[in-house]
């Protein structure tokens, strides 16, 4: 009876370890399996496009999204309140949208393209090419659109088509890459024709946000795709760190 109790006992051990070992292979598959979702996904450009939507609604809710003093309130760009010290009016007018259609457009225009720059940039480097180039794009129009009150994520999203355009240049080898390089060229260039025949419509910002993205890509380079020359990326951090100075030497000196 003592022996076939130990037999029962170790059956009863063994059949407990073979469950725990199926649960602790089990857990670490689905860990594995969130983490590799978790890298593949997009949730930097989830949560910009998130805050944005949130701030447009803040907006709407506080006296519309066409209010000029909401939008101040909201950290629109208007240069003479840079001028007094609010230098992050700089940055915050990526959040910031005028009307509907403006906050639809760049809001899908966001999403679709982020999804793929993400993707392509890694989740880190994404977040600082977007803001960089928003941050280039509202210093070009703080250097030349002075009268203007400005707002709007469009200065970081020309910011990613720049981008795209760098990997088209440092990756001709690849044919994908290659060709989506030409299809971004050519949009950029209707969206900057259709710019010169629109009013009310910030063609510095697309210009800065543009150019910034481009040297940021440069800069920050895309290992997911393959290495980047050093004297590429020296070059182009350099350039953008030359021209930002520059714009905004020529902004606070114009103010």
């Amino acid at each position: 009876m003592f022996f076939s109790g130990l037999v029962r006992q170790a059956r009863h051990t063994a059949s407990s370890s073979c469950l725990l070992g199926r649960w602790v292979r089990k857990e670490t598959m689905n860990y594995s399996n969130w983490r590799s979702r978790l890298q593949n996904s997009a949730y930097v450009t989830n949560a910009i496009l998130a805050v944005t939507i949130l701030v447009f609604l803040l907006e709407t809710f506080s006296g519309g999204s066409t209010n000029n003093s909401v939008l101040v309130f909201y950290g629109a760009r208007l240069n003479p309140l840079i001028l007094y010290g609010q230098w992050w009016r700089l940055m915050t007018p990526v959040f910031v949208h005028i009307g509907l259609m403006h906050i639809l457009v760049n809001g899908f225009s966001l999403y679709y393209l982020g999804q793929m720059t993400e993707q392509l940039f890694g989740h880190w480097r994404f977040f600082l090419l977007y803001f960089i180039s928003g941050f280039a794009g509202n210093v070009a129009s703080f250097a030349f659109s002075p009268n203007t009150l400005a707002a709007g994520a469009s200065t970081a999203i020309f910011g990613l088509l720049g981008a795209c355009l760098m990997l088209g240049d440092s990756f001709k080898e690849n044919p994908v890459i290659r060709q989506l390089a030409r299809q971004f060229l050519l949009l950029v260039g209707l969206n900057l024709l259709f710019n010169l025949f629109s009013s009310g419509i910030d063609i510095f910002g697309h210009i800065g946000g543009l150019l910034g993205g481009f040297l940021a890509a440069g800069m920050l380079g895309a290992p997911a795709l393959g290495r980047m020359g050093t004297p590429r990326r020296i070059a182009s951090a350099v350039t953008l760190l030359f021209g930002l100075g520059a714009l905004l030497f020529l902004g606070f000196n114009a103010g």
